[in-house]
This record gives structure tokens, C-alpha cells and sequence, in this order.
């Protein structure tokens, strides 16, 4: 049984007439016949009948009328959803994030495209930026917003924001009056971190310009997120240096202040495996 056969039965049982089905189908009538005909042998049914020299549809033949044209719409769907799938409409897309993403980046991005792309689905999840390397390297996610220290072999990335490290203190601190804060000023205080084996580069880095501003920091807690750290800044155990954008937070607990120094940014990177051809990859990047 053939899509085209069954075309040409749904025409003729519109029809019931094998002159005018033949016409709409641009057929001759006797090519429609041995259609038909090929049609009843494959089936072992009769599907039309000669009632008083009109030509109807059999019992069977009305039966599978109803499914014939659910097979047919079925067919047009599955090309329709494998031609969208092809320009990316349809998928799905596996992004992971560095959870400093989630406070403007993300939420744009995100914001874009679900509304240029509402049928794609979006898997997402908090990963750190280690886990997400390795998942991009076996293939089991599509793109990462995640902060590169240097440059990933076998990796495409594009930098999508550039931050730089702000200090957060309890709201009663003593340095909270001020505009921007040295390092020096931080010398004597408690710290908190992110834990290092979830943010090797960005402990690493805070406790190395620490070192280069005279002082070992002193660290009392870490955190594994940035949320967690703003949270034990707001408890008082100490003060912390984050990646701005932080997170939204009542002033009179916690304020953000820039620092004096001269330090680099940190950047949050987009990165992707040059072997995936996802459809709805490329959207994503031509969207970023």
C-alpha cells in the first residue's frame, strides 16, 4: 500500500466518480483504476460498488475511508515536523549555565529565543563550569554559559558578558559607607569563598590577588553558589568577592561595592562543540 494509492481512493470516495477524481488528481482514468484496483488487492477488499449504476463506497470501503485520511494527514505532519526539525523549529535544546549567568544573561538569551522559537524545548540546568566542559566534550549537552579561565581546545565559544568583582560586606560593616573598596581594606577580615572544587579558576583567582595585594585571605566558609555566599555575608561570618551580577538582596543585609583595584573581568562565555550540527543549536547561535 502506497501514500499515493491512498490519495487517490480518498479522491475518488470524495468523488464517487473516477472522471472528476481522475481530473483533480491529474491522472488518466484508467492509471486512477489500476491505482484503485492495486489498492483493493493489497487490502483483499472490495472498497467501491455499482448500486443501480451509481458508483458507492462498500461498507469496507467506508470504514477505511476515516482512516485513510488519518494516515495522509499523519504523513503531511511527520514531513511538515521533519522539515521544521531540519530549520530548527522543532527539537530540542540542552543548555547548561554557571548560576552567575542567571541574574540578566540567561534571562535575556532565554527571553529571545522562546519567543522566536516557541516549540522548541528547552532542557536546562545549574551546572558548574567543570561538569559543563566535560558534558560538551561526550556530547550529552548542545551549549554552556559558563567562565573560561583560558581558551578550550576542541571548544567554539563566544564571549557574551564581561564582569568584573565586586566585594559584598553585611549592610553594618564598616566599609559599607564607601563607594569603592581596596583590597588592602579587606586584609584583616573573614572570608567567604566559592568552594573551590566546584570554582577552582575563580577561588584560585580571588586568593591570588589577595596575595598580590600583601595578604593571605583568611577563608571561614565556602559556598558552592553564589546565593549560599551572599546568604553567610548577610548572617555576618564575613565578607566575600563575587562576579557581578550578583543577586538581588535586601541593602540593609548586604550591599555590593566596587572594587579600587585595577583587576581584570571575568568572562561569561557561550561554548559549543564544532562537531554538532543541531538544527536548533545553530538557531541558538545565530540568536547569541
Amino acid at each position: 500500500m502506497e501514500l499515493r494509492q491512498l490519495e487517490s481512493f480518498v479522491v475518488v470516495a470524495e468523488e464517487l466518480n473516477v472522471g472528476r477524481a481522475a481530473i483533480r488528481l491529474h491522472l488518466t482514468q484508467p492509471s486512477l483504476s489500476r491505482q484503485i484496483a492495486a489498492l483493493e488487492r493489497d487490502l483483499d477488499v472490495e472498497l467501491f460498488a455499482r448500486v443501480k449504476r451509481r458508483f458507492v463506497l462498500t461498507t469496507a470501503g467506508e470504514s477505511f475511508l476515516a482512516d485513510a485520511k488519518e494516515l495522509l494527514r499523519l504523513a503531511e505532519e511527520a514531513v511538515r515536523d521533519a522539515q521544521r526539525t531540519q530549520r530548527g523549529e522543532l527539537g530540542t535544546l540542552r543548555l547548561r549555565f554557571v548560576q552567575s549567568a542567571t541574574f540578566r544573561v540567561l534571562p535575556q538569551l532565554l527571553g529571545a529565543f522562546r519567543t522566536a522559537n516557541q516549540e522548541v524545548l528547552l532542557d536546562l540546568e545549574t551546572m558548574t563550569t567543570i561538569r559543563q566542559l566535560d558534558a560538551l566534550r561526550d556530547g550529552r549537552i548542545d551549549v554552556g554559559l559558563l567562565r573560561l579561565p583560558t581558551p578550550e581546545p576542541g571548544l567554539e565559544t563566544r564571549v557574551l558578558s564581561e564582569d568584573p568583582l565586586v566585594v559584598a560586606l553585611p549592610a553594618g560593616h564598616r566599609l559599607a559607607e564607601r563607594e569603592r573598596v581596596a583590597l588592602t581594606d579587606l586584609a584583616d577580615e573573614s572570608f567567604i569563598l566559592y568552594t573551590r572544587s566546584t570554582g577552582p579558576s575563580v577561588h584560585d583567582a580571588i586568593v591570588g590577588y589577595c596575595k598580590a595585594a600583601g595578604f593571605v585571605p583568611r577563608i571561614v566558609q565556602e559556598g558552592a553558589d553564589t546565593q549560599t555566599i551572599v546568604s553567610l555575608v548577610a548572617a555576618g561570618l564575613g565578607v566575600s568577592l563575587l562576579i557581578a551580577l550578583t543577586p538581588p538582596i535586601d541593602p540593609r543585609a548586604v550591599v555590593y561595592r566596587r572594587l579600587s583595584d585595577d583587576l581584570p573581568p571575568w568572562k561569561l562565555s557561550a561554548a559549543w562543540s564544532p562537531d554538532n550540527n543541531s538544527p536548533v543549536l545553530q538557531r541558538f547561535l545565530r540568536l547569541i
